[in-house]
């Protein structure tokens, strides 16, 4: 059933170069196989021509790919992007939008002022720009309009963190707009969709912390954080639902996961300069042991 309801559609996903957004677009393409059109864009084309690849070998002739280079931060690019897109690829039905980062975990007053632009640029006015440029062509379509808009948000939207404001601040406008779209457009046929993940291994702490692979990886030392699979499984089914059902807002965890502060304050996300004792005290009442000590701070694995 949910490849019949994907059948003949057209998804478009932000940031499908690794991370979440490439397994969406695979999760996509294994569910509909047979008549599916993926729009895959982030500034790596080189990435997302290894996606389409990828696609191809899998499941064959029968999902069409066309990879873009596009910067969704810049408004004019993603305008023009959409305006230029071939005929056959305009009728677009699903808008993933994927596309985001974080960088540092520097707090005020040293946060970095080009890191905070450009998880601004990017993880909110990028979105908002996609969901403007493609918005009027759901609206097109009788009924007052029909298609999907999946945002992928964050727990950090929810909850903040000590050392991650800008991030947080950025999913929450994510959010807010999210609910406010959601609102606006009640009497269409146009799902507006936030799926929220909590802890995911992807690419992410790389980015945060400048390439420094060791720090990234203790973010997901000592613990079993989903893996972008598993967010795409959850994007993928909240497309493919009856058209009268809306999975409206979705919060994904790890099993180990409970809450944001639990797993990225007593971890990596957000360096905390004190004592064992006071960092055991602040996390479940000791119940979590001191692992690492990385440029003389304490993390914890949960």
């Amino acid at each position: 059933m949910a490849s019949q309801r994907l059948s003949g559609k057209t998804v478009l996903i932000t940031g499908a170069s690794s991370g979440i957004g490439r397994s969406t677009a695979l999760e996509f393409a294994r569910t509909s196989p047979k008549n599916l059109r993926l729009i895959l864009t982030a500034r790596r084309i080189d990435t997302l021509r290894e996606v389409a690849s990828e696609i191809a070998h899998e499941v064959g002739d029968g999902v069409k790919v066309l990879p873009r280079k596009l910067d969704v931060s810049n408004a004019q690019e993603v305008y023009a992007f959409v305006k230029d897109l071939p005929e056959e690829w305009k009728d677009v039905h699903v808008l993933v939008n994927n596309a985001g980062l974080v960088k540092g975990v520097a707090r005020a007053p040293e946060i970095n002022q080009d890191d905070m632009q450009i998880m601004f640029a990017t993880n909110v006015a990028g979105l908002i720009n996609m969901t403007q440029a493609i918005l009027p062509l759901f609206q097109a379509r009788g009924d007052g309009g029909h298609g999907d808009i999946i945002n992928v948000g964050s727990i950090a939207g929810r909850e903040a963190y000590p050392g991650g404001s800008i991030y947080c601040a950025s999913k929450a406008a994510v959010r807010s707009f999210t609910e406010s779209l959601r609102k606006e457009l009640i009497a269409s046929r146009i799902r507006v969709i936030e799926v929220d993940p909590g802890q995911v291994e992807t690419e992410f702490s790389l980015v945060r912390f400048n390439g420094d692979k060791a720090k990234a990886d203790a973010v997901y030392a000592g613990c079993e954080p989903l893996t972008p699979a598993d967010i795409a499984e959850v994007i993928v089914f909240t497309a493919t639902r009856p058209e009268n059902v809306i999975i409206a807002d979705t919060l994904v965890f790890p099993n180990h996961q409970a809450e944001y502060l639990i797993v990225d304050w007593c971890m990596t996300f957000a360096p905390l300069i004190a004592t064992t004792d006071s960092i055991i005290n602040r996390c479940a009442g000791g119940h979590r042991d001191v692992d690492d000590v990385i440029d003389g701070e304490y993390y914890m694995k949960v």
